[in-house]
């Protein structure tokens, strides 16, 4: 059953020792840059593709306008800005014609994790260190100088699991602050008849984007309150083996966060010390549809990121084909 954490929160030493249970530093070698990553190979995706069978393209992908989840609550995250630097306008006034060819032709400015997006390893930092161990320094006015995204660009293809949570529960949206734990994860995996896997891409549906879309305000979507993953999923993800996590929230994890010591304590363990791939602001309600239609869960996923050269995340158009 999901959990409200009004009380009780933990302490530091609590999320401290997890994250040494939970660390992966040095379990693919003292380079690595992709982390849990590692656990997709080519039988995975061999088999993957095995899984479509109706032929059906689900985009999980949010579309980048000015009308996105970004309210200012967080940090300088602010919505695409798309602007037109030649128009059909200028066509057909003549404006083009010196050149011989009358054409369209436009430019998009926006945070790279303003929408659909991809958490890269160099995202989080534990302390003074990122994934693998390697020195936060390393993320500097140039960019990622390792775990950046482009090191994953070719990895993000394999077994795709939904979890409708929401829809497990009988309900259309968790409520803000309700917290999913392991047990409510492995409760919806059993009912929906999926099991999941090692190098599995693991997708949580919580309800709040549609709840968001369905009125039509956003409210505090993009760093408020909001459902998501409990901080002891860390260690469920952990042992399971999993390539990646991704939900249809902002960040992933609950909202307040459990413990007042620290921001973000599951963002603390989980990209940092596991190594694991995250996946927010995924648009979940068509695949979820089917999947209630159909009785399958599981399906061949392909997200990758704009081989951003350093970049910290990615926005992405991730796609589940069944």
């Amino acid at each position: 059953m999901t959990k409200r954490f009004d009380e009780n929160k933990f302490k530091m030493s609590h999320l401290r020792d997890v994250a040494e249970r939970c660390s992966n530093w040095g379990r693919w070698g003292p380079d690595d840059e992709m982390g849990t990553l590692n656990f997709v190979g080519p039988n995975e995706i061999i088999a993957a593709s095995g899984l479509v069978k109706r032929g059906r393209v689900f985009s999980l992908g949010l579309n980048f306008d000015r009308n996105g989840p970004q309210k200012g609550l967080w940090g300088n995250r602010h919505n695409p800005i798309h602007t037109m630097l030649a128009t059909g306008t200028d066509a057909v006034a003549g404006n083009q014609d010196a050149g011989g060819l009358r054409y369209a032709d436009d430019a998009v400015s926006m945070p790279l994790q303003c929408g659909t997006q991809w958490d890269a390893l160099g995202h989080i930092f534990y302390d003074d260190k990122m994934w693998n161990g390697y020195d936060a320094r390393l993320v500097d006015t140039n960019g990622a100088q390792k775990n950046g995204i482009e090191k994953v660009k070719d990895r993000m293809v394999g077994r795709g699991v939904l979890l409708d949570v929401a829809r497990h529960l009988g309900r259309s949206s968790l409520d803000d602050g309700e917290a999913i734990t392991s047990a409510d994860l492995d409760a919806a995996a059993k009912t929906q008849g999926v099991e999941i896997r090692r190098g599995d891409f693991v997708i949580v549906r919580t309800g709040h984007m549609e709840r968001c879309l369905e009125g039509s305000e956003w409210g505090g979507y993009a760093g408020g309150s909001a459902p998501g993953l409990a901080f002891e999923t860390a260690e469920w993800i952990h042992k399971k083996e999993i390539a990646a996590i991704c939900t249809d929230t902002w960040g992933c994890e609950v909202r307040p966060n459990e413990t007042d010591e620290c921001t973000q304590p599951w963002h603390w363990v989980v990209i940092p010390k596991i190594g694991i791939s995250m996946g927010e602001i995924f648009f979940l309600k068509d695949l979820a549809a089917d999947c209630a239609t159909d009785g399958v869960y599981e399906f061949m996923f392909v997200a990758p990121p704009l081989p951003i050269t350093r970049a910290v995340g990615s926005p992405i158009n991730p796609m589940a084909i069944k």
